[in-house]
C-alpha cells in the first residue's frame, strides 16, 4: 500500500509538471502585450505624439537654438552608431534608468523615438512615471525620417542618406540569389 501511495504521488507531481511544461500561454502574453500597449500609448496625448513633419520643424527650431529640448534617439548602440539624426541625443532604451541622471529638469521637454515606434512609447510612458512633466513621442522614429528623405550621419562617413530602407538589408542578387560581393574579411568588432 506504502509503494502505491508513492507511485501515485510520483505519478500526479509528473503529470502536473509535464503540463506546466507544455503550457503554451502566448495568447495570453499577446493579450497582455496588447494592453501594456494601449496603456503606453495613452501616456501621450494626440498633441504630444509628433509626426514626421512636426519632428523635423522642432528639430531645426533645437538646432537653430530657437528652442530648447532634448531629441532622444532610444535605439541600441549598434543602430544608434550605423547611422543617427545629426546632433541628437542618445540614451539605450535599455538604459532608461539613467534619464534622471542625464536630464534632471522633470519639466524638460523630452522627445523620444526608436526604429518605428514601439520603444518610444514603452520608454515614454516610464518616463511620465519617473516625473518627468513634458515627455513627447516622436511615432514614426528614424525609418519615418529616412522615408521622408532626411539625412542621417555615422561617424565613418559624416552625411548620408539612406535611398533605399529595408528592415533586413541582404546584400543578395535577387535573380542569382548569389551574394553581391565576392570576398568578406572576418572582422570581430
Amino acid at each position: 500500500m506504502k509503494k502505491l501511495f508513492i507511485f501515485a504521488f510520483v505519478m500526479v507531481f509528473a503529470l502536473t509538471a509535464a503540463g506546466f511544461a507544455v503550457a503554451d500561454d502566448s495568447a495570453m502574453l499577446k493579450a497582455n502585450e496588447k494592453k501594456a500597449w494601449e496603456k503606453a500609448t495613452k501616456a501621450f496625448p494626440a498633441e504630444r505624439q509628433l509626426t514626421v513633419q512636426q519632428f523635423k520643424e522642432l528639430y531645426d527650431k533645437v538646432r537653430a537654438g530657437k528652442e530648447d529640448a532634448y531629441l532622444v534617439d532610444l535605439r541600441t548602440h549598434p543602430e544608434f552608431y550605423a547611422a543617427h539624426i545629426v546632433g541628437t541625443d542618445h540614451i539605450h532604451a535599455g538604459h532608461m534608468y539613467t534619464f534622471p541622471k542625464k536630464i534632471k529638469n522633470k519639466d524638460a521637454k523630452i522627445v523620444v523615438w526608436c526604429r518605428t515606434h514601439k520603444r518610444g512609447a514603452y520608454v515614454g510612458e516610464r518616463l511620465a512615471q519617473y516625473g518627468y512633466t513634458n515627455v513627447w513621442w516622436y511615432r514614426h522614429g528614424i525609418v519615418g525620417w529616412i522615408k521622408a528623405g532626411h539625412p542621417l550621419c555615422n561617424q565613418f562617413m559624416g552625411l548620408l542618406k539612406v535611398t533605399e530602407y529595408h528592415k533586413y538589408f541582404t546584400e543578395i542578387d535577387k535573380e542569382t540569389k548569389k551574394p553581391l560581393y565576392r570576398i568578406r574579411e572576418f572582422h570581430p568588432y
